[in-house]
């Protein structure tokens, strides 16, 4: 017979029964000093951080990143070093939904990693497309509010998202990957993933270079169409979440292949479009592909809440050869999402497993709640010292040169290239990446949810932003809302042009 561990407190302490509290007889009241009582409800009532502002809802799982290609000559990180086998960990999202969200409305998905390498612990905090909404972090707060909910109603509002939109001409690019066939990934491994940012690249001499990064899924590209994404928010809303599970249980590793784009330095100072611009990629014709590795994912969390919702990524978590940019965007999130982090899980977030270095750290960091782990009492708590503390060491850090910069503090938008605008890239991905069927449903897509605008205005202007992307697609849009018969989407982002039952 199987031997049953006795329950404990959480001190450790056996329990006299996991069925009935401690009262005043059968029928009396309850104590207070029924300890265990006290004690489970008051870890049950403080079982849940709260959510994440944004990308509340998601999953993910543990892997290895495998260095396959030699970039050497354009970093000196580790990780990246030829035939370099690396722990990861990846959590896929959504950016607007809450926690309980469908997996399948329209929405950009994000692809955050977190590389545990020799060096510390490397983030990258992508999506599956590769620009953004914004290129100023400053207007991040209200894009995304525009993207939740009324605050009298709490109904989300498709008049508040194209009021901001229509409002932020930079949003084109993004809005068209986003009302496109990509807005609807089928699973997180059938969707590509981008670093979306300008990173910078230094190598063991110290040379600089500019990089993007691209994961193209090895699973193919799959999507749904509106209807099996309203379908499967009504039937299955953890779709996601269930199909990477399943697969993973099953074997059946996916697997991304890892290329980037490297821009000599000195390239961004003429480049036709403004390099560090979100909004904005860069063609391949202009800077081609180059292959360094393969992401596999290959074990399922074995605890949900420990190993995913308490994972935390961070723009900030950087190592020896990877850097930042003048991305205003990437500089902004820099302090918000570490700040974000010490806030909805705690200042002690590093210091949790699915979030320590797998190296050995060295730090002057001390107290605080949650405090796990600590130094020996004869460890200095300040520097410098001269009792044998860490020091810092510049070598090893080989910490960027970062860029050359000066001029007068002032709030402006980033200088412009001569090829910069807003509408020029979103109008080449309408025009010249979808095929005729994809700019069809593209139309449907955009006319269902620009058909749920009730303000005239708003509506119009809606018509303009299309119209700027480019003129026949406007001219289409305004001939279908003029079909007073055509049914609008509401609420909820875009995920089919016509209710589904």
């Amino acid at each position: 017979m199987t031997q049953v561990n006795p329950t404990t407190t959480n001190s450790g302490a056996p329990v006299a029964s996991d069925a009935h509290s401690l009262s005043v007889g059968a029928d009396g009241p309850l104590v207070l000093h029924d300890h265990y009582l006290v004690e489970k409800l008051a870890q049950f009532n403080r079982e849940r951080v709260p959510e994440r502002v944004v990308h509340a809802k998601g999953g993910g799982a543990f892997g290895t990143f495998t260095t396959t290609g030699d970039v050497s000559a354009y970093t000196r990180a580790a990780l990246f070093q030829p035939g370099v086998a690396t722990d990861m960990l990846a959590r896929f999202s959504s950016v607007a939904g809450e926690h309980g969200s469908p997996d399948t409305w329209r929405d950009p998905r994000g692809f955050a990693l977190k590389f545990y390498t020799s060096e510390g612990n490397y983030d990258l905090v992508g999506n599956n497309t590769p620009v953004f909404f914004l290129r100023d972090g400053i207007k991040f707060p209200d894009f995304i509010r525009s993207q939740k909910r009324l605050p009298g109603s709490n109904l989300r509002d498709n008049d508040m998202q194209w009021d901001f939109w229509t409002l932020s001409p930079e949003s084109a690019h993004q809005v068209t990957w986003l009302m496109g066939d990509r807005g609807l990934p089928r699973s997180w491994r059938t969707m590509d993933g981008f670093g979306s940012h300008t990173y910078q690249w230094i190598n063991a001499a110290g040379e600089r270079f500019w990089v993007k990064y691209h994961f193209t899924t090895q699973q193919g590209i799959e999507n749904l169409t509106g209807d099996e994404a309203a379908q499967l928010a009504g039937s299955d809303a953890d779709h996601h979440i269930r199909d990477l599970h399943e697969h993973i249980e099953a074997g059946d590793f996916p697997r991304w292949t890892l290329s980037v784009q490297v821009m000599p330095y000195e390239d961004a100072k003429t480049y036709r479009f403004n390099p560090f611009d979100l909004t904005k990629v860069w063609p391949h014709a202009d800077y081609p592909l180059i292959e360094v590795g393969v992401m596999e994912l290959n074990r399922n969390p074995a605890n949900y809440f420990a190993e995913i919702e308490q994972a935390t990524f961070a723009p900030s978590n950087f190592v020896p050869g990877i850097a930042t940019s003048p991305d205003k965007m990437l500089l902004a999130r820099i302090f918000s999402y570490a700040d974000a982090h010490r806030y909805r899980v705690g200042t002690n977030h590093q210091q949790l497993p699915v979030n320590a270095p797998k190296s050995e750290v060295h730090s002057y960091s001390k107290d605080g709640a949650a405090r796990y782990s600590f130094n020996a009492p004869d460890v200095p708590v300040y520097a410098p010292n001269s009792v044998g503390g860490p020091a810092a060491d510049p070598a090893r850090a080989a910490e960027s040169g970062g860029w050359e910069s000066d001029g007068e503090m002032v709030r402006t938008a980033a200088t412009l290239h001569p090829e910069d605008d807003d509408w020029g890239q979103a109008g080449t991905l309408y025009r010249e990446v979808f095929d005729d069927a994809a700019r069809a449903r593209f139309l449907e897509t955009i006319t269902g949810h620009v058909g749920g605008v009730k303000d005239d205005g708003i509506r119009a202007r809606a018509v303009q932003y299309w119209t700027n992307v480019d003129a026949g697609l406007g001219a289409a849009l305004a001939a279908a809302l003029r079909d007073a018969g055509l049914p609008a989407e509401t609420g909820e982002p875009a995920t089919a042009s016509t209710p589904v039952a």
